[in-house]
């Protein structure tokens, strides 16, 4: 058990951050979610599968949501994530879905929160699989060099998962409700539309 044993946890309504949650209350005795709204059009539904989500395994550890806001739309100007329009489909690639520096905004917020409540551990949920230059060993440390040095306060960034393919993921929990989460690009109010990039993927590895 880590001496100071408070972590954060970047998360989404998703599978691989709703298993990491679990995952580090394990480890950890005070574990604080943190949910990023950069105003993206499946944010809605997402939040709202989280909190079920949270609600329903109900752990003594998990601190309550922190819902913190970044906006990143004036970056992407007309982006589908934004628009809700020309979603990659179930065929696209991954690296159509990809918004560069996403994790940069993302790891500088929670940072921030992290020194500002004395909570010395920041962690992601990026696998081995993932091909983007943002989630990177290398860039992970760079990051947690930038933000102690910044910040004037020591955090460790934690990727627990890096060197995990999703099925790995997904077989550590197996005992949780994952029906409860949720991963799309186009929803259908609080429902997976079934054909967008995130819904095939998460057909292909709940399947297996």
């Amino acid at each position: 058990m880590p001496a100071n044993k408070k972590v954060a946890v970047l998360t989404s309504g998703g599978l691989d951050s709703a298993i990491l949650i679990s995952y580090l209350s394990k480890k950890y005795d005070s574990v604080y979610p943190i949910y990023i709204q950069s105003g993206h059009v499946w944010e809605g539904a997402e939040l709202a599968s989280l909190k079920r989500f949270l609600k329903t395994i109900r752990n003594q550890r998990l601190k309550p949501l922190v819902i913190l806001s970044l906006s990143t739309a004036d970056l992407y100007p007309k982006h589908w994530s934004f628009s809700g329009k020309k979603i990659p489909g179930a065929k696209s690639h991954d690296t159509q879905v990809y918004l560069p520096g996403k994790n940069i905004f993302l790891i500088a917020k929670a940072s921030v929160f992290c020194a500002l409540n004395r909570v010395p551990s920041l962690a992601l949920g990026p696998l081995k699989t993932n091909p983007f230059p943002d989630a990177s060993p290398a860039f992970f440390k760079m990051m947690e060099r930038a933000c102690s040095k910044g910040l004037q306060y020591r955090i460790r960034i934690l990727t627990p998962f890096l060197n995990l393919t999703k099925k790995e993921v997904i077989s550590l929990g197996r005992h949780l409700p994952l029906e409860l989460t949720f991963s799309c690009l186009r929803p259908k109010g609080h429902s997976h539309c079934g054909r967008c990039n995130k819904c095939a993927e998460r057909k292909k590895v709940i399947a297996h």
